[in-house]
């Protein structure tokens, strides 16, 4: 009979017991320093991928690499920025090329470059220096400060999408490098796309900088990852489009359909049940069913011709007590929906209905939000702004034209009703005019 136990590693550097990880943090014997010793790094890593690692935390004087032991050298301008950096990958281990790498304190105090063996590294630390500073950003040190992540929001394209993809993977993936505090999905052009906001840009940069040009699965699934224009997500509904993961108080229903909503009230909608790609949707009266029959049958949504015709039920039953959860999902009821357009008597958004066009009436604008922000919007969900002209009369009105009809209808229903600031919401409706 044979007892067998699993004895831990020893951490030769520290000599007491411990998966050698632990030493990521650095123990009692472990002096920080300001050069940094990387373990276990891919067989034909490069330079950039080294400094990806660092850059986020301050400025890399020098580096060096003993390809031979899968082992590098770092030498960080200041030893606060290597204290920093060691403490947060021994919360959030990294990777390179999905190997996890090893970071520790080094003992040596400083590094020498002169070896000709690691020319080729002082010149892409050179390279990436040249552009990572710039003069004017201020710092402890000499005057020159590091360019971080201009924004904590990631935006990823998923290509090649082969398999599903879901918010719970992309939170699954991303969050080894962070807290993702917020997520949105959507589909733009024919490619999945999502927004996610991590606690801070430096996890967003190691993010990126790991991710970018992965594949989620074998041989598919391909993550584009880059910085959006946006400084924060605003997610108004938790489920499996959007997650705000701060905010477990969100409600989990979906807007009624807002191009149907352009033309009438819609009280209810009901997607069939064995023909989902079919649906019902009630309006307040036959005159709005019309409108929205002639302006929206034939117009396109995410690649599919839409058809609208008058069905022969003169209302959308709602399920019965026994119904199955599948078939209460199916079925909403907005009759006490706030974002109804007509439901004051006489009001002037009677007089603005038009069918679908490439140019956007935008309307209940704050005073602070500039045209660029307005703009920024619109682009980082993926629509081309093509013109933008705010009402000379009225500051808190706007027009914008983005590149097809199609891009409109897309925006209008993603768009309308965001939140611009604490107390106003956009109002996004079809215009007559062109810029």
């Amino acid at each position: 009979v044979l007892v067998v136990a699993w004895i831990p590693p020893v951490c030769f550097l520290c000599a007491v017991d411990g998966p050698e990880r632990l030493c990521v943090s650095g123990c009692a014997q472990h002096i920080p320093s300001q050069v940094l010793h990387l373990r276990q790094l891919p067989v034909d890593v490069s330079e950039q991928e080294l400094l990806a690692l660092a850059l986020p935390f301050g400025r890399v004087t020098k580096l060096v690499t003993v390809r031979t032991k899968h082992q590098a050298f770092l030498e960080m301008a200041s030893e606060e920025a290597a204290v920093t950096m060691v403490n947060f990958y021994a919360s959030v281990p990294p990777t390179v090329r999905n190997q996890p790498v090893f970071i520790q304190y080094s003992t040596h105090r400083e590094l020498k470059t002169d070896n000709m063996n690691n020319q080729r590294a002082q010149a892409a630390l050179q390279a990436v220096s040249t552009a990572a500073v710039l003069p004017g950003n201020m710092s402890s040190g000499d005057g020159w400060g590091l360019v971080l992540a201009p924004s904590p929001v990631l935006r990823v394209i998923v290509e090649n999408l082969f398999y599903p993809v879901t918010l719970e993977v992309l939170q699954q993936i991303f969050s080894k490098f962070g807290s993702v505090l917020k997520i949105i999905t959507f589909t733009r052009n024919n490619q999945f796309q999502a927004l996610l906001q991590f606690s801070d840009t430096a996890h967003a940069q190691h993010a990126k900088a790991t991710l970018d040009g992965q594949n989620i699965y074998n041989g598919c699934c391909m993550l584009r990852v880059d910085f959006s224009k946006l400084t924060a997500l605003n997610v108004k509904y938790n489920n499996d489009k959007s997650r705000d993961f701060t905010r477990a108080d969100l409600p989990t229903g979906e807007l009624e359909p807002a191009a149907f909503g352009v033309y009438g009230d819609v009280q209810r909608v009901k997607i069939l049940f064995n023909k989902n790609e079919n649906a019902l949707v009630q309006m307040s009266d036959a005159t709005q069913a019309q409108l929205a029959m002639s302006h929206l049958n034939g117009q396109r949504l995410h690649g599919n011709v839409i058809r609208v015709t008058l069905s022969k039920h003169p209302m959308v039953q709602l399920p019965r007590g026994g119904a199955g959860q599948e078939e209460q999902v199916l079925t909403q009821d907005f009759s006490g929906s706030a974002l109804h357009r007509f439901k004051k008597p006489g009001s002037k958004n009677f007089n603005n209905i038009f069918p679908p066009s490439p140019t956007l009436h935008l309307s209940n604008i704050s005073s602070s939000v500039s045209e660029e922000a307005l703009k920024d919007l619109f682009s980082s969900r993926g629509y081309t702004v093509k013109a933008f002209k705010f009402f000379q009369k009225d500051r808190r009105m706007a027009l914008m034209q983005v590149a097809s009809v199609e891009e409109a209808i897309e925006a209008l229903i993603e768009l309308h009703d965001h939140q611009l600031d604490h107390n106003q919401h956009l109002r996004v409706s079809f215009s007559k005019s062109i810029i």
